[in-house]
């Protein structure tokens, strides 16, 4: 005999007002602020960390705690839909930065890339596990363990962000140049090694440190990214492929973001972060042809315009500013901003050393794969949900992306301002001039 049971009752009343209500507040000064930042010829991510900053503990909560409590009420449920939200905007987001990874320039520049991008990612990422190590037990969550924190806030360090990088390069009109074009290749690379190390990091955290899950941890790793190259290849390909016969291309938008989504759980089912699934995902999405791609356009604008602010807005809200009032956190915070600049800068000084790139060009490089932006905001998440990070640590993270972010420009504008402009540059600026819109030209023109 069948027992009747209710359905679950569906999501309303309260909880679903003030949800509405958040993302319209989210979204809109986010939108706002980055605007702003792109005016003062910044990232626009600032302005959307600083949605939260100013909506979040740090400012509205400081000043107007009520206010605070009714906007953003202290309860599970309510942050969990925010939450649930920010997850599928950043997956979709990881995923566009895997659709424009270019493979084959990867592998043409590949031996430079890798000298100049390896030590731009090993010094850091040993600093910054040498400063998890020593590190006052104030910095540490609750009962997390110092040698996964140290792992954490070493990959923390290392990281690059392909995004905030790409756009730098776009808004300065560097594109064109050689010391550009090895920026991205080269911040590509960093970028993939810190996704894995985040995932090998992440499996730490939840199955332990013991040599069995360690070695288990790399054996999934081989087997996914094996799978992925010689089954999920042809499989994507054929079926983005099929999608782009059709007349309507939101099925192309639809398979693309289930196929994101599915390599997503893939990961996250096996142990690992699910953003890696989603960089995987966007790669071999990138392979089915142009035809595909130029049907994702319309993707890109929303999750860039809609998801990810109120992702990077849910973000700040986390941060509470007043922390560093605490003479050890602002110690912590200063000493790992140093070391993460120092070490990028030391990393790539020595690997265009050994590519016998100039010193300007070095500069350069630095300064690009300096901007960590999404990615270290992302691992700060992935950190606090693991209870790796307390708030304090968290924040400090954040600011330290938020940091590197801002300085970007700025260097890499009087760096490259230094460098000759070659013949190759020049036809590649033609070229790139003939595809840009022409609000698009001046900074290329400038540059």
């Amino acid at each position: 005999m069948l027992i009747a049971t209710e359905p679950v009752p569906p999501l309303g009343g309260h909880p679903l007002a003030m949800f509405l209500v958040q993302v319209v507040l989210l979204l809109l000064v986010a939108t706002l602020l980055g605007r702003l930042a792109a005016r003062c010829s910044l990232p626009p991510i600032v302005g959307e960390l600083m949605t939260g900053i100013v909506l979040g503990p740090s400012l509205l909560g400081h000043t107007l705690p009520q206010v605070s409590d009714w906007l953003f009420p202290d309860v599970p449920e309510q942050a969990h839909l925010l939450d649930a939200m920010g997850q599928f905007g950043v997956l979709l987001l990881v995923g566009l930065t895997g659709l424009q990874m270019d493979t084959q320039l990867i592998r043409r520049r590949a031996a430079t890339a890798i000298r100049v991008s390896l030590p731009g990612f090993v010094i850091p990422l040993g600093l910054g596990i040498a400063a998890g190590c020593l590190l006052p037990a104030a910095m540490l969550a609750e009962g997390s363990d110092r040698t996964v924190f140290a792992a954490f806030l070493g990959i923390a360090m290392c990281v690059s962000a392909i995004p905030v990088i790409a756009k730098t390069l776009m808004d300065l009109g560097l594109l064109h140049r050689n010391v550009g074009q090895l920026i991205l290749i080269s911040g590509t690379v960093d970028d993939v090694l810190g996704w894995l190390g985040l995932s090998v990091v992440t499996a730490m955290a939840t199955s332990g440190l013991d040599a069995g899950s360690l070695v288990r941890t790399v054996v999934f790793l081989v087997l996914f990214v094996a799978g992925a190259a010689l089954i999920g290849r042809p499989l994507v390909h054929r079926a983005m492929r099929a999608t782009a016969g059709s007349a309507e291309p939101g099925v192309t938008l639809g398979v693309a973001v289930a196929l994101v989504i599915a390599f997503s759980a893939i990961t996250h089912a096996i142990g690992f972060e699910a953003v890696f699934g989603a960089l995987v995902a966007g790669v071999l999405i990138r392979g089915a042809g142009k035809d595909v791609l130029t049907r994702l356009a319309p993707l890109r604008t929303f999750v860039v315009a809609v998801l990810a602010p109120v992702f990077f807005a849910t973000a700040g809200l986390r941060m509470d500013l007043t922390a560093l009032a605490d003479p050890t956190v602002l110690v912590t915070a200063l000493v790992l901003l140093a070391i993460a600049v120092l070490g990028k800068f030391a990393g790539a000084f020595i690997g265009a050393w050994a590519s016998g790139l100039s010193r300007w060009e070095a500069i350069a490089l630095g300064a690009g794969m300096n901007a960590r932006g999404v990615v270290e905001v992302i691992v700060a998440m992935v950190g606090l949900r693991l209870g790796v990070l307390n708030t304090a640590m968290y924040t400090v993270i954040v600011l330290i992306a938020v940091a590197t972010s801002l300085m970007g420009p700025p260097i890499l504008r009087r760096a490259v301002g230094r460098i000759e402009l070659t013949a190759e540059e020049e036809l590649r600026r033609s070229e790139l001039r003939s595809t840009l819109h022409k609000d698009d030209l001046k900074p290329v023109e400038q540059a």
